[in-house]
């Protein structure tokens, strides 16, 4: 049993002391607690991974965690909890580490006061620099037949759909269910084409346990054109990842090297030759303590690196070194968005954004991608707060450099768009994606595509932005070059020139192997029967000739004609294939 030791001690200021009793060996027991607490400080930065930066919530959060858990230390080593005499000592060993967390509190309030959009208002709108003597018609590349060949078709939600199909090809290299794709689809310009790059990640614990000593074998490159999928094996394994753990771990291996950086979240890319990297953003609070964060730089990390080398790059450099254009994506989207937000908000001050609202805008509820001059540009619409069907513009920041550019248009928001396109076709009950911007004989359009209920792409729309509820100035299709011939057609029939060779139009996604394409062959005669199925949800029309033996095979979704046909109308069947049954390209009434 542990001695008593009275302290008898004064009375201060009329109230008596707490009788302060230390523990046997007192002196043992607070060398052991401040141990504990050093092991506990490295195991928690080892998890938590906080920047040692003043400016991070993380660090302050992280300090806290680390002087309470010195006070948890030392009530255990006293026993506290079956003697309570000893709690007054406990107690008294709690002030320091009490003034260390109430200071944190404090400076934590005070940064975020000063940081407060309330009192730096003005801060927040000039965070972003954008343009406004802009002209849509003049500085976006109006589309030709090549382009609009080219225009990516396929959202996030389609790209990962199809990334795992590229997976098959692991099967033969001895990978079998090994991996899955990580969710992570960066959509990048690789020679002149947009596609999404994904890293692999281990289908489990287990998976881990037995392939991280080699890594992952390579990557997924989905095109965004031509809807195919590519396996790349890389020549080196792929060592560092947000899907690895401990020292291998991409987040952990960043703070090692670089401890007093902030970072955003790292994103994929690869270089001109197909060398993957990661790009991790360096962040930094840029008004007051906690507010306005921005892009200040970037660590680049060569993810199939035996040691993950990697080499710190500021914006200039990027923005600036001929070596570093392959990069696309330093600003993430969110931020970006944010950033616009706090520019339309505050113009006019804080409380304006409040009470009168004057000239505040803000952007709608999504954002997509185009490609400009070789690099990777978010838009959004931009709206009135007061409004939610119309749009007073857009807004194009390049994800490179941060430059932003606003474009006067007026006329439906996206999801507007999203409607009417979905609306055209409503009895197919087909989704549509986010859509992407266009210049289409100088108007502004909005091309979407049109999914099933599996994500699959199935139809093509293209949706003029100023005139999006007349349904005469719109178009869809099965194809490209149907759904864009359709639209031209509208748009002349308003007295809009349009200087585009619609019959130059190649669909890649039709022929996206490397085997020729099959000669198209016709017959036309008149139909002697015609019979539907229903299969997988889709409506099928099996039509015979008076002239062929064989029945041909057409979707109601690829040709829509064949829902108004019947027995005894003449039709030209386009087709590819022989056999009883044969798939047809396209029926046209003749």
């Amino acid at each position: 049993m542990d001695p008593i030791k009275v302290d008898f001690s004064k009375k201060d200021g009329g109230k008596k002391k707490e009788i302060v009793i230390p523990p046997e060996k007192a002196a043992l027991k607070i060398i052991l607690s401040v141990l504990c607490t050093l092991v506990f400080a490295a195991i928690a930065f080892y998890v938590m991974l906080p920047a040692i930066n003043f400016k991070s919530y993380d660090f302050y959060l992280y300090i806290g965690l680390v002087a309470a858990s010195y006070v948890v230390f030392n009530g255990l080593f006293a026993n506290v909890m079956n003697k309570p005499e000893y709690l007054p000592y406990v107690k008294k060993r709690a002030i320091v580490p009490g003034i260390v967390i109430a200071a944190l509190v404090v400076v934590v309030g005070i940064g975020y006061a000063v940081s407060s959009e309330f009192f730096r208002a003005e801060s927040y709108s000039n965070i972003i620099d954008v343009r406004t003597d802009s002209d849509f018609s003049a500085e976006i590349e109006e589309q030709n037949a090549e382009s609009f060949s080219a225009i990516p078709k396929l959202d996030e939600e389609a790209a990962a759909q199809l990334a795992t199909r590229a997976l098959g090809v692991l099967e033969s290299k001895g990978y079998v269910s090994q991996f899955t794709v990580y969710p992570e689809y960066t959509q990048i310009n690789y020679k002149e084409t947009p596609v999404r790059v994904a890293p692999l990640q281990y289908a489990n614990i287990i998976k881990w346990f037995t392939n991280t000593r080699n890594g992952f074998p390579g990557y997924v490159v989905i095109d965004m054109a031509n809807e195919s999928t590519e396996f790349v094996e890389t020549e080196n394994s792929i060592r560092y990842s947000p899907a690895e753990h401990f020292g291998k771990l991409l987040k952990r291996h960043l703070r090692f090297e670089y401890p007093t950086y902030m970072f955003a979240d790292a994103t994929f890319e690869i270089d001109d030759n197909g060398v993957p990297y990661w790009i991790c953003a360096r962040l930094d609070k840029t008004i007051g303590l906690f507010g306005g964060t921005d892009v200040i730089g970037a660590v680049v990390v060569r993810a199939d690196s035996e040691t993950g080398e990697s080499a710190y790059y500021t914006v200039e450099e990027i923005k600036n070194s001929p070596e570093l254009q392959w990069l696309d994506r330093i600003y993430d989207s969110d931020l970006l968005v944010e950033q616009y937000n706090f520019y339309g908000k505050y113009q006019n001050g804080f409380w304006n954004s409040i009470l009168g609202q004057r000239d505040v805008i803000t952007t709608t509820a999504n954002y997509n991608y185009i490609a400009k001059d070789d690099d990777v540009w978010m838009y959004t619409g931009v709206t009135s707060v007061t409004s939610d069907q119309s749009i007073t513009g857009f807004v194009l920041v390049n994800q490179r450099t941060k430059e932003a550019v606003y474009y006067r248009v007026t006329g439906g928001t996206e999801y507007s768009a999203q409607q009417a396109a979905q609306g055209r076709v409503k009895d197919l009950g087909y989704t549509a994606t986010f859509p992407l911007l266009l210049n289409i004989g100088g108007e502004p359009t909005y091309f979407l595509s049109l999914k099933d209920d599996s994500n699959i792409v199935q139809q093509y729309a293209l949706i003029n932005v100023a005139q999006y509820n007349n349904n005469k100035m719109g178009a869809t299709g099965t194809d490209l070059k149907k759904c864009l011939e359709s639209y031209v057609a509208a748009l002349k029939g308003s007295g809009i020139k349009v200087d585009i060779d619609t019959d130059a139009v190649i669909d890649p996604s039709t022929n996206n192997n490397d085997e020729p394409a099959k000669e198209a062959l016709t017959v036309s005669g008149t139909i002697a029967d015609i019979r539907t199925a229903v299969m997988g949800g889709e409506s099928y029309y099996y039509i015979k000739l008076d002239s062929n033996a064989a029945y041909f095979s057409i979707a109601a979704s690829k040709d829509e004609t064949v829902v108004i046909l019947n027995k005894g109308d003449s039709v030209t069947v386009t087709y590819e294939d022989e056999g009883a049954i044969i798939d047809a390209k396209s029926i046209k009434l003749n």
